[in-house]
């Protein structure tokens, strides 16, 4: 799955960092890493389904970045464990 764009929405930042101590930039290189993917759940739009990246950083921390795969092919990030 190709990611062309990554769209942040700012209350989800804020989750991310305050909640589950993980950067932005810690997600995208999940996200642009070679995460293996698995779709979570159907969207409420069709081909607009979650899905869960399970990735490495580079400095090694283990994340799951859960994003909603945009029919433009643009991902929406939506939460991170």
């Amino acid at each position: 799955m190709v990611i062309r764009r990554i769209i942040w929405k700012d209350q989800f930042i804020e989750k991310l960092e305050q909640k589950h101590g993980v950067s932005v930039f810690e997600a995208e290189q999940v996200l642009n890493g070679d995460p293996h993917i698995r779709k979570v759940a159907r969207g409420h739009l069709p081909g607009e389904n979650l899905y869960a990246a399970l990735g490495q950083t580079e400095a090694g921390r283990y994340l799951i970045v859960f994003y909603i795969r945009k029919l433009s092919g643009e991902q929406f990030r939506k939460e991170v464990l």
